[in-house]
């Protein structure tokens, strides 16, 4: 008969103990981003109750000193620069994480259906998302916000699908690898639906890549955001971004003031917070992966 040590081996880990887990082994530079991260959709959630002033209210003398009400100063036109850099999280971020989540919807369907279809399916994608990833990424943006305009939908589609084309590769590299297991054979053959098979059989094997992939594609949405921005080409004035606001506080650095290096800290931080959380998810999944070769 079984003792309880030997029963409990063979108890499943719950999702509650995997996250559990997850968080519980997490080294000190990944809590660091966890942190970075937190703090930054907080700031984008509540923007409008934690700033003291509005995004666009003029309140002092231009380029004016950090002082009791004005921690960080202000800028050229005498607006607040916290502010202005607060606000800029909340339209930086949210603009980044849309375009983001709209690029790996389409690029994990598109992946998952030409990994599962194969043949023409699989022929005509590919052959569609090596010729938009043969365009270099920045020349193919400008140019068609150039005709299209500034606007914040096209903003958010023309990100999305730009960086569909790497999610797409991803993805399809990875469905091919768990397309071809016992289980996925068995669904085709029960008669499952395409729709069935890649959210029940494929998806759930394939996480922690793609969520990896999520934050990479989310740390280039937000820099891709701001260098438009800085470009002229992003998002357009009164709206405060980060980008735009490096872009119109650069004169400053000439005379010796700090007000373009808040919002340059602000990209540089939550890039290196994304990151940060980013390599430890790869690494549990490089472990993973090692585990049930092993195994």
């Amino acid at each position: 008969m079984a003792t309880t040590s030997e029963t409990a081996q063979w108890v499943r880990p719950t999702r509650a103990m995997m996250v559990k887990q997850f968080f519980a082994e997490m080294p000190i530079s990944a809590r660091v981003g966890l942190a970075i991260i937190v703090i930054n959709l907080v700031v984008m959630l509540f923007a409008p109750a934690l700033a003291p002033y509005d995004e666009t209210e003029i309140l002092t003398d231009p380029t004016a000193p950090p002082s009791a009400e004005h921690w960080l100063g202000s800028d050229r036109l005498g607006r607040d620069m916290l502010t202005r850099v607060i606000y800029g999280a909340r339209t930086t971020i949210t603009i980044a994480l849309v375009a983001t989540v709209l690029a790996f919807a389409m690029g994990i369907v598109a992946g998952f259906a030409a990994a599962v279809l194969g043949g023409v399916v699989d022929m005509v994608l590919s052959r569609l998302v090596e010729a938009l990833m043969a365009i270099p990424t920045l020349i193919l943006a400008l140019v068609v916000i150039s005709v299209l305009g500034t606007e914040i939908t096209i903003l958010i589609s023309v990100i999305a699908v730009l960086d569909s084309t790497r999610v797409f590769r991803l993805s399809r590299a990875i469905a091919m690898d768990v397309a071809v297991m016992e289980y996925v054979e068995a669904a085709r053959l029960r008669g499952e639906r395409l729709w069935w098979i890649m959210t029940r059989e494929i998806l759930p094997n394939t996480v922690m890549p793609l969520v990896a992939e999520f934050g990479l594609r989310f740390a280039f949405a937000f820099l891709f955001i701001a260098a438009l921005s800085f470009l002229g080409l992003g998002i357009q004035p009164p709206l405060a971004d980060w980008g735009g606001m490096v872009r119109e506080e650069s004169y400053a650095i000439s005379y010796g003031l700090a007000a373009p290096l808040y919002p340059a800290a602000a990209i540089a931080i939550l890039a290196i917070g994304v990151n940060l959380l980013v390599d430890y998810v790869l690494a549990r999944a490089n472990r993973s992966a090692a585990a049930e070769f092993e195994g």
